[in-house]
């Protein structure tokens, strides 16, 4: 049985910011969950609520979920082209578009140049991965290599 992922050659995620985002939502959860138990037991001269417990522990929770967007970006190449995910959407460039994979100095993830000196990021290549992002980004200029000659010809 074939599964959507087997027709990608390529699958790479980050990997710190990944670890990071998840302790960062996890640290948020549990500060507001607390904060909402501890509301009622202080004399703080204000009167709290079962609903602005309640209100504080979602808060907690919204801004989670937003730190867990972070955790979303992944790209995957193969003969169809390269489908980058970030943060919200996902796109996929197909070959003919492809002019090349760079790694600008003082840049905190990659890119795909695109034609007319335009680009997309490849947030799932973060150069604090280090090694993991070098393997990643020689891993996808061998794919494009292979299906995209005219972008390793202009190189």
């Amino acid at each position: 049985m074939s599964t959507p992922d087997d027709n990608w050659e390529l699958i790479a995620k980050p990997r710190k910011s990944t670890r990071y985002a998840i302790g960062v939502a996890a640290l948020l959860v549990i500060v507001h969950v607390t904060l909402a138990v501890s509301l009622r037991s202080g004399s703080t001269g204000v009167y709290f609520r079962a609903a602005d417990q309640l209100a504080m522990a979602t808060i907690g929770c919204v801004l989670a979920g937003g730190v867990l967007l972070l955790t979303r970006p992944r790209v995957r190449a193969g003969q169809r082209g390269i489908a980058v995910r970030n943060i919200l959407g996902e796109k996929i460039v197909e070959w003919d578009l492809f002019e090349g994979l760079s790694f600008p100095d003082g840049a905190a993830w990659a890119r795909i140049e695109l034609p007319d000196d335009e680009y997309m990021p490849v947030m799932a290549i973060q150069s604090n991965d280090r090694e993991y992002a070098v393997d990643a980004v020689v891993k996808l200029r061998e794919i494009a290599n292979r299906y995209a000659p005219a972008a390793h010809e202009s190189n």
